[in-house]
């Protein structure tokens, strides 16, 4: 008797074990509307949640789907889990494994390129997973990062809210070369005003009045890849579209040498600025959760 509850036990636990680690990053073929033939790769979890919230991870230039997955927000599956919600890592096919931010077609909702790709994977899973249409969300780096701003202008009506680390705003490729990082000063060269920053995303989907996507964005002091002085850039952009003014600095938030930047109440925007931190800053997890309303 003793025995057979013993080996009872085992099974279980090592039942368990095995399925809390079969779960991984699986391709999917065939999503919809794609191109500039995107792939897509997913992360489901084992246990889901009701009407699972989805965010999709562009990565970086010279990036992967896996290397994002495995390397650059590491802890992100880990939530994933946790919350049953469901994570999507696309990837482009170009030389450069740059994310099109310039073209008419991706800076305009419905007209084509990456941005429409993505979108066709996000509604993939919304109608597969029966996904929560309001928690969808956004967040990258570099690149990624400058595709997360594109996606919240030209597709406010798909996102909750978005989470950019060392990007650039909407419209700051203007008049260089695409799919290229081109220099550290995107926007080479141009000042605009916030305004002016604003119309930019506006103008990705002119038609939509309803409520525009919650916005995060983080940034190094130190950065020489994608110039600091982006963070002030969007900034500006995502103020004037969300209507919201800078309120106050809280320093060391979330961290020694981090300063958040609050705009209104801190519930629709907030910048991070990171001293002496250099391209791509550290992903901070929970507070990218806790901001999208997941935590």
């Amino acid at each position: 008797m003793h025995s057979t509850k013993l080996t009872n036990l085992l099974f279980v636990a090592f039942s368990t074990l095995a399925t809390s680690q079969t779960a991984k990053l699986t391709s999917v073929p065939n999503f919809g509307t794609n191109p500039s033939s995107l792939t897509m790769n997913i992360y489901v979890p084992n246990t889901l949640a009701t009407k699972p919230p989805i965010i999709i991870v562009p990565h970086p230039c010279g990036g992967s789907a896996q290397d994002t997955f495995s390397r650059v927000a590491t802890n992100l599956p880990t939530y994933a889990d946790k919350l049953g919600l469901i994570l999507i890592y696309p990837a482009t096919p170009t030389t450069s494994a740059c994310w099109d931010v310039r073209s008419n077609a991706s800076m305009t909702h419905d007209g084509g390129g990456d941005t429409l790709g993505l979108i066709s994977m996000v509604n993939y899973i919304l109608t597969k997973y029966a996904g929560d249409p309001t928690k969808v969300f956004v967040t990258g780096s570099s690149s990624g990062g400058m595709m997360t701003n594109l996606l919240l202008a030209a597709y406010p009506d798909v996102f909750a809210a978005g989470a950019v680390s060392s990007g650039a705003p909407v419209g700051c490729w203007d008049g260089t070369t695409p799919n290229s990082i081109g220099g550290p000063y995107c926007q080479a060269g141009k000042t605009y005003s916030a305004t002016q920053w604003g119309e930019f995303a506006v103008e990705s989907d002119r038609g939509f009045n309803g409520t525009r996507p919650r916005f995060m964005t983080w940034h190094g002091t130190a950065d020489r890849v994608v110039a600091y002085v982006n963070l002030g850039d969007q900034l500006k952009q995502w103020s004037s579209v969300l209507g919201v003014q800078w309120t106050g600095n809280v320093t060391d938030s979330p961290e020694k040498g981090y300063t958040k930047m609050v705009y209104g109440d801190g519930t629709r925007m907030v910048g991070y600025s990171a001293l002496g931190v250099g391209h791509m800053v550290p992903f901070h997890a929970e507070e990218m959760l806790e901001f999208f309303g997941l935590l």
